[in-house]
């Protein structure tokens, strides 16, 4: 780590590094990779699709970088996958993890670069998970919220971080345990659902009280994230339809959040709630709330004025991870390539799309998506691609609801989440979980979840045919 530690300090060698590890065989991209899909339909990522099936399929740069770009995709792939230690350290350019934090690593939550999971009941090691606090607004309250969408708790902050260094307390344990749900199908089937309740205990700063809001998320894959952030905003306001005025039941609306770069309110785009407008500062906020390390973007410590043994401990400097190399994580994180489609001529996932479209689950899951010209990401720039998402808000149901706000997203109200690379999600890690809270634990658990605006899909599933159900399940573990 010698090399990649003089980062901070000479950003020229940037690509002098990145070549050394690049020489070296050490970019982490496994076996999968490959040629991005020839010409012809639309491609999962258009010109960026990878040919990936293996437990590195989600690791892979985008199919069409060049040799010096993947040099640098090999950089920010390095801190990416690192561990960051407490300060001081010798390794000057990791050092500054906590004092409070959930991991001391990204590639901890994003497991290969996929879905994190809920843990099993009475766990305590809830890796990959994280659980997100607030209280209801007041009326001075205005200015937080408008910059973080939510109110932290004054003792607990904006996020329960369940490690610390040594000589801090934790903030509490958090653990999980389930209600079982049966579902009986038309066929006569019956699944069995798992209801979740968070469990904390072992408060290391007193009782949080009854206001406490909480909702737990789990890691989203990161494959494709520069594409979505490359949809014009334009076309996501037209595709919203907040009043649903065309009456299909259908009324998805942007978020609109803060923009710390810019100063200004975009339109959130990233996290379960679309609470971030960009790549960067979705990246920027992970090392904060998840590792408890300051950039210039967010650059005050996570320590909350009444935890006196977290703000006296030593830091990392400031800000704890430099511009250059947060510029190097979120390039890495833009240019995650999507894996392409598999068996897509098979005709039980032919079938199986058929009922996709026709049940409505495209209405909200869009299969197509355009980027616009990026003069700042080519790679990225005009690509048709099938993400399976809209990236809009929509009422989920009391099932789903973490009855917290963020932003404009209600407490029933979650993004679309992308449905691409979703039938890799347990060949990249076995035990990805999916929805937000990772509670299902099989792609039809997670459809007979769904409520709200998607009740009557979810109910037309559950009336299917054992064929016709099974090919819905083939089309989406095609993509």
């Amino acid at each position: 780590m010698a090399v990649l530690s003089r980062l901070t300090v000479h950003p020229r060698e940037v690509l002098g590094a990145a070549l050394l590890i690049l020489a070296a065989g050490t970019t982490g991209c496994g076996s999968g990779t490959g040629p991005s899909e020839p010409a012809g339909p639309v491609q999962a990522g258009g010109d960026t699709t990878v040919r990936a099936t293996d437990a590195n399929a989600f690791s892979q740069p985008v199919g069409n970088i060049p040799m010096t770009q993947r040099a640098r995709f090999s950089v920010g792939n390095a801190f990416f996958k690192q561990p960051w230690v407490t300060a001081p350290a010798s390794t000057a350019a990791r050092d500054g993890l906590g004092p409070l934090f959930n991991t001391n690593t990204c590639q901890s939550c994003h497991i290969k670069d996929g879905r994190g999971h809920a843990p099993d009941a009475g766990e305590t090691d809830v890796i990959s998970l994280l659980v997100r606090l607030s209280i209801a607004p007041g009326e001075a309250d205005a200015d937080v919220l408008g910059k973080f969408g939510a109110v932290p708790h004054p003792v607990y902050g904006g996020q329960i971080q369940d490690q610390s260094v040594a000589g801090v307390p934790a903030e509490a344990r958090v653990s999980m345990r389930y209600t079982p749900v049966d579902v009986t199908l038309a066929d006569g089937k019956t699944v069995r659902l798992r209801r979740p309740e968070l469990v904390l205990d072992r408060f290391g700063y007193g009782d949080p009280g009854d206001a406490l809001q909480t909702s737990v998320r789990i890691a989203p894959a990161m494959i494709g994230l520069g594409l979505l952030e490359s949809i014009p905003a334009a076309d996501l306001r037209a595709a919203a339809d907040p009043d649903d005025a065309d009456g299909d039941g259908i009324s998805g609306r942007v978020n609109t959040v803060w923009d710390f770069d810019a100063r200004t309110t975009r339109i959130g785009r990233f996290g379960w709630k679309a609470g971030q407008p960009s790549v960067r500062q979705q990246t920027a906020a992970a090392f904060a709330g998840d590792m408890g390390l300051t950039t210039t973007l967010f650059p005050e410590s996570e320590c909350q004025p009444a935890q006196a043994d977290c703000r006296n401990a030593p830091d990392g400097g400031s800000p704890e991870v430099s511009d250059n190399i947060l510029a190097e994580v979120v390039f890495y994180s833009r240019h995650l390539g999507v894996p392409a489609r598999r068996d897509v001529d098979a005709p039980s996932v032919q079938h199986g799309e058929s009922l996709f479209r026709s049940v409505g689950c495209a209405a909200c899951h869009q299969p197509h998506q355009q980027t616009g010209d990026m003069p700042d990401a080519p790679l990225l720039s005009n690509q048709r691609f099938m993400p399976y998402t809209d990236l809009l808000l929509h009422d989920m149901g009391d099932a789903l609801a973490d009855h917290r706000a963020e932003f404009a997203a209600s407490g029933r109200e979650w993004r679309t989440a992308p449905l691409w690379g979703i039938g890799l999600a347990k060949t990249v890690s076995e035990n990805a979980g999916f929805l937000h809270d990772g509670r299902a634990r099989s792609l039809l658990e997670a459809i007979l979840w769904h409520g709200g605006e998607a009740q009557a899909a979810r109910d037309a599933v559950v009336s299917m045919p054992t064929a016709e159900r099974e090919a819905l399940i083939d089309f989406l573990e095609s993509l």
